[in-house]
């Protein structure tokens, strides 16, 4: 493939994956060639742009995938933006919460459940 080729490529993906983001509250670009932020941008062109999975779909895999794992930070961002979407409602939330407990322990489930408990909470609020 020619340089140009591959520019005009690389543009039509960075083009996509800005498309992809902008779908995400708080998504916004950051960086340049080989950044952090490119790898973002790349994520949402070749994996969140793709038609086999609604978006909503992805939130939950991302969701059990993060919660089994722990990473309660990242929980955090991905149950704002399941609310912040309309994807999920709390009712929905709670469920997750019933069906992930089963799966990755009652620890881990407590910590989803406070997490999801303290989102419905401060939404009630606004």
């Amino acid at each position: 493939m020619s340089e140009s080729a591959a520019e005009w490529v690389g543009d039509r993906r960075r083009a996509r994956g800005l498309r992809t983001m902008r779908r995400e509250p708080g998504w916004e670009p950051s960086g340049g060639e080989g950044s952090f932020g490119k790898m973002i941008e790349d994520l949402f062109a070749e994996v969140w742009s793709r038609d086999a999975l609604s978006d909503r779909d992805r939130r939950l895999l991302l969701l059990g995938l993060l919660v089994g794992q722990g990473l309660d930070d990242m929980v955090e961002v991905q149950l704002d933006l399941a609310v912040r979407t309309g994807r999920f409602t709390p009712d929905e939330l709670r469920e997750v919460v019933f069906f992930l407990t089963h799966y990755a322990g009652w620890t881990r489930g407590a910590r989803l459940n406070e997490q999801v408990e303290d989102l419905i909470e401060r939404i009630m609020k606004d």
